[in-house]
């Protein structure tokens, strides 16, 4: 017979996630508007009295209680605070030139699902889209919801940053200083591969890589990279697409210094447990 904790971290695991932008807890409604509130209202159709999860952009994650649905916005009680799932060790930031909508959208979208922590997207000079002001609020609106959905499927403690888009001299100019490994993705890097450069760096406070758009950089941008302190790699033998790059970028980078391939165990939270991320030996 299973415990009453076990059941109740069944039941809470089972339950659907919702996040918005900032909760705060010492209001006694918390209300849910937009996308969200549209999705329990109309797709899924739950109800007052519904417990679900909330979680927010700065990592609170509470068990909360349906009040009231309307149209635009569903109103719900905050009922416990509830532990986070742990973040991995690993800080990635991501710098993806903008690619099409379907490309960047699942780029977004599985690296969420990574555990990438930044998201920064950038123009090269053979950007494809290349959006005006009104249309990179526009993006960055929908890549945050992206992202978010990514998170609460993946049970992460909370969505990546996703920071405006910015041109590709700007994007350097952030990262001149700091002792995270910097690398920028080539295909015509022909000395060293991502794999070499991981193995032979040691695991700091984070990693940095930059990644192209669908043509390519040019490599008078790939000079000025290095010229700001970042190493041009290769992915190996093959040349990868720009949404294939920055998955597998991430990935391995989760393998070889973060929490993917991680084992989960029990812990107890309040009464309940609840699962987290324990290393393989």
């Amino acid at each position: 017979m299973k415990s009453r904790t076990e059941d109740g971290a069944r039941r809470i695991g089972n339950l659907r996630r919702f996040v918005v932008d900032e909760i705060h807890s010492d209001v006694g409604l918390v209300p849910i508007r937009g996308q969200e509130a549209r999705h329990i209202s109309k797709v899924l159709r739950i109800g007052p009295g519904d417990s679900i999860i909330l979680m927010d952009r700065k990592g609170a994650r509470f068990l909360a209680r349906i009040e009231s649905v309307g149209p635009n916005e569903v109103t719900v009680s905050l009922l416990e605070s509830l532990q986070p799932p742990p973040c991995s060790p690993l800080e990635i930031s991501l710098c993806q030139s903008v690619l099409r909508p379907g490309p960047m959208d699942f780029v977004i979208q599985k690296t969420s699902e990574l555990g990438v922590t930044h998201i920064f997207p950038f123009i090269a000079e053979r950007t494809v889209v290349r959006p005006d002001e009104k249309g990179r609020a526009n993006k960055l609106r929908h890549w945050e919801e992206i992202a978010s959905g990514a998170s609460k499927q993946s049970n992460r403690g909370r969505p990546p940053a996703i920071h405006p888009v910015v041109p590709f001299s700007d994007l350097l100019t952030q990262f001149k200083t700091g002792k995270q490994m910097k690398v920028i993705l080539w295909e015509g890097e022909e000395t060293q591969d991502l794999k070499g450069v991981i193995r032979n760096h040691e695991s700091g406070p984070g990693a940095i890589g930059i990644i192209g758009p669908e043509g390519g950089f040019d490599p008078s941008e790939v000079e000025k990279a290095v010229s700001a302190g970042f190493e041009p790699v290769s992915m190996g033998q093959r040349i990868l697409r720009a949404e294939t790059a920055a998955i597998a970028f991430v990935a391995v980078l989760q393998y070889e210094w973060g929490d993917l391939g991680s084992q989960r165990k029990l812990c107890r939270v309040s009464g309940v447990r609840f699962r987290v991320s324990a290393r393989f030996s």
